[in-house]
C-alpha cells in the first residue's frame, strides 16, 4: 500500500474545551451557573463550577511547540496550538495529518467524564453535563460530519441516570462513552459490583464502547520523587494493564456477548505476554480461584471484548496476529506530547513493514468504524478520505514548530535530568488547583 492511500482514523485524541462551549446549550434560567472560564491578570486561564476551580486548562496540550518546551502546562489557550480548542483549526490540522477521523477525551472534566459527579448540587451537575454532551456532539462532532466518532460523557452518581443519558445519546448518534479504568479508586463501586449491571446492559444492547482511558482510575505511579520523569512516562502506557486485567474478569463479559472496553492510550506491545500471563494464571490456578471463562481462554474473552489503540509500536504490530488483528487501532493523542502529528503516515508506514493491505486498513480505520458504529463514507466520498487528498486540503496549513511561550521544568539551559519531583511541582504551580481561592 502507498502512504497516500492510507485511510486513518484516530480512537484517542483530545479536546481542550473552549470558553464559549456551554452558551448555546444551558437553560437560560441557569446561565449563571453554568461552568465559566476566566483569565487571571497574568494570563492564567481556569475553568470554575460552583465552588470549584480547574486551573490546569492544558494538561500536557503542546504540539507544534519545541520538543524541548514540553511538560505538563499550558495554563492558557494562548500557550496553545489553536486546533487544540477551535473545532475548524482542528480539523485543518487533522487534514495536513492524513488523518480523517478522530475520537476526542474532554480535558476539563476529566479524561474518564468524572468533574460533574463531584458536584454538590447533582441536579444542577446533570444539566451541565447534558450541556457538555450537547456541545460535543452537535457542535463539536456536528460542525464536520464524517470527520469526529462522537463520545459521551456520564452522570456515574446514579446509574439509572446513567442509562437514560446513554439512551439519549444512542439517539443522537454515540456509540462511546468515556469511563473511569478503576472507579472503584475514584469512591465508585467496582466494576465487579452490581451496581453496574443495568450499564453494562444497556452498552451491549446499544452497541455503545467503554473507553477506559489511562490515568483515570489507576494512574501511573512514579518510582520515586527523584526519578527521571522518564521513567513515569515510559511506563505510562502500561499502567492500564493492571485494570486490564480487572476487567478481563468481569461477569458481565460472558453474559453480554456484546460489550465492548477500549483500552484507550495503552499500546500494544505488551499485550501479547500479558494474554499469555492471563491464560498461564486460569490454567494453573483455577481449580482453587474457581474461576470459569465459559469454556473458552481469558484471551478468547479479551480478543472478542477489548478495543486497543497505539501511535507507534512496531513491536505490537509485529506480533498483530498474537494480539488480534481485529481489535488493534490507530491513535495520534493531539494535541498532546506522545503525538507524531504531523508525520503520523510516515510513522506508521514504518511500523507496517510486512503487512499486507487488508491488515494495514484494519488497524488504520476498519476495526475503528466497525467497533464504534462509525460511516464517514455516508457524508465524505471514499476517494477524499485518503492520506493524500486530505493532505491536498491542508497544503496550506502551517506545520511550523513554534515557541509558546510556556513553563518548562527546569531553568532554560539547564543540563541535569528532569524528575518526577520536577514535573509535580510543575504541575503544582501551573495549576495552583486552590488558585488562592477564585476572587468574588
Amino acid at each position: 500500500m502507498k502512504l497516500e492511500d492510507m485511510i486513518i482514523a484516530s480512537v484517542d485524541d483530545h479536546i481542550v474545551e473552549p470558553a464559549e462551549m456551554f452558551d448555546q446549550h444551558v437553560p437560560a434560567a441557569l446561565k449563571d451557573k453554568a461552568p465559566k472560564y476566566e483569565i487571571r491578570p497574568n494570563g492564567d486561564g481556569f475553568w470554575v463550577f460552583e465552588d470549584r476551580v480547574v486551573a490546569n486548562v492544558g494538561l500536557n496540550a503542546v504540539v507544534g511547540r519545541p520538543r524541548s518546551e514540553y511538560g505538563m502546562e499550558p495554563t492558557a489557550l494562548s500557550q496553545m496550538r489553536e486546533g487544540s480548542y477551535n473545532v475548524h483549526k482542528r480539523v485543518e490540522d487533522m487534514n495536513v495529518n492524513g488523518l480523517l477521523a478522530s475520537l476526542n477525551f474532554g480535558t476539563f472534566v476529566g479524561f474518564d467524564g468524572g468533574y460533574f459527579s463531584q458536584s454538590k448540587d447533582k441536579a444542577l451537575a446533570l444539566t451541565m453535563l447534558q450541556a457538555y454532551n450537547d456541545w460535543h456532539v452537535d457542535e463539536w462532532c456536528g460542525s464536520y460530519p464524517g470527520r469526529f466518532i462522537p463520545m459521551g460523557i456520564l452522570p456515574v452518581w446514579d446509574v439509572n441516570l446513567v442509562v437514560a443519558e446513554i439512551k439519549r445519546l444512542v439517539k443522537k448518534g454515540v456509540h462511546a462513552v468515556a469511563f473511569s479504568d478503576n472507579p472503584a479508586l475514584k469512591g465508585w463501586p467496582s466494576i465487579h459490583n452490581d451496581y453496574w449491571e443495568p450499564l453494562w446492559k444497556v452498552c451491549a444492547d446499544n452497541h455503545v464502547v467503554l473507553n477506559c482511558h489511562i490515568g483515570t482510575g489507576a494512574a501511573a505511579a512514579h518510582p520515586s520523587m527523584e526519578s527521571p520523569i522518564d521513567a513515569w512516562i515510559t511506563a505510562m502506557p502500561m499502567s492500564i494493564a493492571n485494570s486490564a486485567s480487572d476487567w478481563l474478569q468481569l461477569r458481565a463479559l460472558q453474559k453480554y456477548p456484546d460489550l465492548k472496553v477500549a483500552l484507550s492510550e495503552g499500546g500494544i506491545g505488551w499485550i501479547p505476554y500479558f494474554l499469555e500471563r492471563a491464560d498461564f494464571t486460569f490454567e494453573h490456578h483455577h481449580e482453587w480461584t474457581h474461576t470459569d471463562f465459559g469454556g473458552r481462554k481469558p484471551s478468547d474473552i479479551f480478543r472478542e471484548h477489548f478495543i486497543t489503540c497505539f501511535i507507534d509500536d512496531k513491536h505490537g504490530v509485529k506480533y498483530r496476529d498474537d494480539i488480534g488483528i481485529d481489535i488493534i487501532c490507530y491513535e495520534c493523542d493531539y494535541p498532546h506530547s506522545d503525538t507524531v502529528w504531523p508525520e503520523t503516515p510516515e510513522y506508521l508506514m514504518r511500523g507496517f513493514a510486512g503487512c499486507t493491505d487488508e491488515e494495514i486498513n484494519k488497524m488504520t480505520h476498519l476495526n475503528a468504524f466497525r467497533t464504534y458504529s462509525f460511516d464517514p463514507f455516508k457524508h465524505i466520498p471514499r476517494d477524499q478520505c485518503t492520506v493524500g487528498a486530505l493532505r491536498a486540503a491542508g497544503k496550506h496549513v502551517d506545520t511550523t514548530v513554534r515557541s509558546s511561550g510556556g513553563n518548562r521544568p527546569v531553568e532554560e539551559g539547564a543540563t541535569r535530568i528532569v524528575t518526577s519531583a520536577d514535573v509535580v511541582k510543575l504541575f503544582m504551580d501551573a495549576g495552583r488547583r486552590e488558585m488562592d481561592k477564585v476572587e468574588a
